[in-house]
């Protein structure tokens, strides 16, 4: 299959910087999960995307990593991931938990056994929080005198600063994603569904090669655009109303997304306010960022800005989170972060207010850069009435 640009050297080197990490924590192993909502820890190390059940990778402090899927998957795993060590174990089965009685599985002794046969002592879990429930008990079962330790820093931090590959990927992405939001603001009329909008950037986004959506794309209209997260409805687009879109297209795995509110025909005065100043505060808050700052500065600074001028009751949180295999991950820009941002991370500006009855969302993707950023999508970022 050819699911991805990335080249397979990448991916090896991904492994030995993790394999480096794996030793400097003193762990024997680390067992990495995903999900297929949540797949980037698996695909990043074997290009494997895990459909209906879940999967992990075993990656030893020497030695060659595993992938390990359920009953389902062994021969979609092959043609996928370049892994040659592939095994099937019940626990990675989807959650109507089909017994499988005609199939054999391997065990998680049996896998140290096979593949670590020097033993385990310390074991870590990277994706601690999508972790199965079955994985764990099995572990504790099968493996009593095992320590096991959360190790998301281990994997974590090499995903932080992306390579050239990654960085096309993302861009790729973004251009696809600004074809389905110039469709959508075409061809969106009043009395369609917010649903049937969202078919318009889906269609766009497979038409312009886009392998997914990069997220649960957003249209909403009206009150609901005041929701911090949601999904959209059977709601009808209605004149001289906020309408929110949040579009964003998935390629060899990264993902981008672009947030534009807009309305057709005007708003009323105190609607247009708040959007307004949403842009406004959006692109300070991009001013902001350069490699080297703090970001924990950026957000205190963000903050106060807005509160100057006289909106931080409508904020709920901002301004940055990092974008790449999924539409929000690590690391967070928050208050408390004391990291630095560092050349070729990427990150979403990403700026919500809201009110009692309606909300905005302004979202672009950025790539840090000695004395600023370089802007992966900023065609729609102007406030617009159609």
């Amino acid at each position: 299959m050819n699911t991805t640009t990335i080249p397979k050297s990448e991916f090896e080197a991904r492994i030995r910087k993790f394999q480096e990490n794996i030793r400097k924590e003193n762990l024997d192993a680390c067992l990495v999960h995903a999900s297929e909502s949540d797949m980037a820890h698996v695909r990043y190390l074997s290009e494997y995307w895990p459909t209906f059940e879940s999967a992990a990778v075993l990656v030893p402090a020497e030695g060659e990593p595993v992938l390990l899927v359920g009953p389902e998957s062994d021969l979609y795993a092959s043609q996928r991931s370049f892994f040659k060590n592939i095994e099937k174990l019940i626990e990675y089965r989807e959650s109507a938990e089909p017994e499988m009685p005609d199939m054999s599985f391997m065990t998680y002794k049996d896998l140290i056994f096979k593949y670590i046969p020097k033993g385990v002592k310390r074991l870590g879990i990277v994706g601690w929080a999508i972790t199965p429930l079955p994985v764990y008990m099995s572990l504790k079962e099968q493996l009593p005198g095992v320590e096991i330790v959360k190790a998301d820093m281990t994997l974590w931090p090499l995903r932080f600063v992306k390579s050239e590959n990654e960085l096309n990927c993302l861009r790729e992405a973004y251009k696809i994603s600004e074809f389905a939001v110039e469709a959508i603001l075409n061809e969106i009329k009043p009395g369609m569904t917010e649903l049937q909008v969202i078919g318009i950037a889906q269609r766009e986004i497979y038409k312009h090669g886009g392998e997914y959506e990069g997220h649960s794309l957003y249209c909403f209209c009206g009150e609901s655009t005041n929701n911090g997260i949601s999904r959209p409805t059977h709601n009808k687009i209605v004149k001289n109303e906020v309408i929110q879109l949040n579009i964003g297209a998935r390629v060899s795995g990264y993902s981008s997304s672009i947030g534009v509110p807009f309305s057709i025909g005007p708003l009323p005065e105190r609607k247009k306010r708040l959007v307004k100043f949403g842009l406004e505060a959006h692109n300070k808050s991009i001013e902001m960022l350069r490699a080297g700052k703090q970001a924990g500065s950026v957000v205190i600074d963000y903050e106060a800005w807005v509160k100057k001028q006289g909106f931080d009751q409508y904020l709920l949180y901002g301004p940055c989170h990092a974008i790449g295999m999924m539409e929000v991950e690590r690391p967070w820009m928050e208050s408390t972060s004391k990291y630095l941002l560092q050349e070729n991370m990427t990150f979403q500006a990403d700026t919500f207010f809201y009110a009692k009855d309606f909300g905005l969302r302004w979202e672009e993707g950025l790539i840090i850069k000695e004395g600023g950023v370089e802007h992966m999508s900023s065609k729609f970022m102007k406030y617009t009435e159609i």
